[in-house]
């Protein structure tokens, strides 16, 4: 998961940064850290994607389902 996906399922969800934190166990300093481009492991971004695919959030990757090959989030059907 990339930081601008992570903030626009975010958005999507209208979730804060402490919603998501708290949906995926964590604290919100990871969250936060996170997504202003510092070092988490790899298993806080594994588990904060988990979190919002489990409220509905699809993860698009390059060149997959996206007709301009970037990367993106949806909201599942």
């Amino acid at each position: 998961m990339k930081i601008e996906q992570c903030r626009a399922a975010r958005a999507l969800l209208g979730w804060s940064s402490a919603e998501l934190a708290q949906a995926a166990g964590l604290g919100p300093v990871t969250v936060r850290r996170f997504e202003s481009g510092q070092a988490v492991q790899q298993i806080s971004i594994d588990t904060m994607r988990t979190a919002l695919e489990a409220a509905g959030v699809v993860f698009i990757q390059d060149g997959e389902t996206s007709r301009r090959a970037g990367v993106g989030v949806r909201l599942a059907d």
